[in-house]
C-alpha cells in the first residue's frame, strides 16, 4: 500500500468533500491529541475512502461523501468483531472521529497495513494467491451471518438476487456500445440470470473483491481493505473475485476450494460482469484503477463465456 511517491488525491465524486493535509492534520490535533506530532500524507486511496498516513503506522480514513459515511460506520461496528476469525489482516479501527467543522462526517484511525496494491504488483504465486483468496471467503462465511446488514444501498446492493440488477445492467451494457461487444455481454448477462436464484442460507460478504483491495507483501496475498461493501447475501457475491482478480489458469483451483455448484459460479460471473459494466462508464476517464479493473472483470467473462467454461477441472 506503499507508492512509489505519494500524489494529492484527486475528485471522484460531484459530492465529494474538498478533503486535504491540513483539514486532517486539524482533525487529528482536536479529537487525537497524543496522535498530532506525527506526519501526514496522502496516500492510496478507494473511491468511498481517502486514505492519509499517521506516522509509520497509523492512517486515517475520511468518507470522500456522505453515502459513503454509513459503509464507514458499518466498518467500525462490524470488523473488530469479523478480524479474529479471519485468516488475513483487515483494517480494524483504533479510533473513531466525529464530525466537525469543516467536515461533518465520521472519519476513523485504524492501523496501517504494509505492502502492495495487487492492482499495481503481481502476485509471485497465482497459484498461492488463489488459495488464499479461497480461504478467506470460506473464512468469512463461516462466521455467523445473524445480525448482520442485508443487502441495500449502504452495499450498492451486493448479495441481492441478480434480477435485481438487470435494468442496472442492460442500462449499462446500452450505454457501452462501441466500447464493448454488447451482443457478447447481453448473452453473458443472460446466462447469469437464467441459473436458479441463491436459496441456501445467507453468509457474509465482502462485497467488492478486486485487485486495488487486495494487499501483497513479499509476493503473497497479505491483507484485505475496504470493507464498505461488507454485508449479508448470496455468498456468490464474492465469487466474482475470479473474474475482477484471477486469471483462467487458476479459476478452477479457486471454484474447487470454495465450492461453488455451477449455478453459484455462474451467479458469481454474473455479478464480475454486472459490477464492470456499471463500474466502467462511471470511472471512465475518472479513476484508472477502477477503469482497469472493470475492463478486466468484462473481458475475462465474456472470454469465459464464449468459450463455454465453467471454471471446473
Amino acid at each position: 500500500m506503499v507508492p512509489p511517491a505519494a500524489v494529492p488525491p484527486v475528485r471522484l465524486h460531484p459530492d465529494e468533500f474538498g478533503i486535504d493535509t491540513a483539514l486532517v492534520r486539524r482533525l487529528v490535533a482536536d479529537q487525537f491529541p497524543g496522535w498530532s506530532h506525527l506526519p501526514i500524507r496522502p496516500a492510496p486511496s478507494g473511491t468511498d475512502n481517502l486514505t492519509y498516513r499517521l506516522g509509520t503506522d497509523l492512517a486515517v480514513r475520511l468518507p470522500r461523501t456522505p453515502s459513503a459515511a454509513f459503509r464507514l460506520r458499518k466498518e467500525l461496528t462490524w470488523l473488530p468483531r469479523l478480524a479474529p476469525h479471519l485468516p488475513l489482516s483487515v483494517p480494524v479501527p483504533l479510533g473513531e472521529g466525529e464530525p466537525a467543522p469543516g467536515y461533518p462526517l465520521p472519519w476513523a484511525v485504524v492501523r496501517w497495513i504494509p505492502g502492495e496494491s495487487a492492482a499495481s504488483h503481481i502476485a509471485t504465486d497465482q497459484e498461492a494467491m488463489a488459495r488464499d483468496l479461497a480461504a478467506f471467503v470460506a473464512a468469512l462465511r463461516r462466521i455467523p451471518a445473524a445480525g448482520g446488514p442485508p443487502p441495500g444501498e449502504h452495499n450498492s446492493g451486493r448479495g441481492v438476487p441478480l434480477a435485481e440488477r438487470d435494468r442496472a445492467t442492460r442500462d449499462a451494457i446500452a450505454g457501452l456500445a462501441g466500447l464493448i461487444d454488447t451482443d457478447a455481454a447481453t448473452d453473458a448477462w443472460s446466462a447469469a440470470l437464467s441459473v436458479p436464484p441463491w436459496e441456501g442460507a445467507i453468509t457474509w460478504i465482502h462485497g467488492d473483491l478486486h485487485s486495488s483491495n487486495l494487499v501483497l507483501r513479499d509476493g503473497r496475498l497479505a491483507a484485505v481493505v475496504d470493507f464498505g461493501c461488507l454485508g449479508v447475501g448470496d455468498p456468490a457475491c464474492d465469487l466474482m473475485v475470479a473474474w475482477t482478480y484471477l486469471g483462467p489458469g487458476t479459476r478452477p483451483l479457486f471454484r474447487d476450494l470454495v465450492g461453488a455448484d455451477d449455478a453459484s459460479w455462474e451467479r458469481g460471473r454474473g455479478w464480475a460482469l454486472s459490477v464492470g459494466l456499471i463500474a466502467l462508464p462511471y470511472y471512465r476517464g475518472r479513476d484508472a484503477v477502477m477503469e482497469a479493473m472493470a475492463t478486466k472483470a468484462i473481458t475475462a467473462v465474456l472470454d469465459d463465456h464464449r468459450a463455454g467454461t465453467t471454471g471446473a477441472d
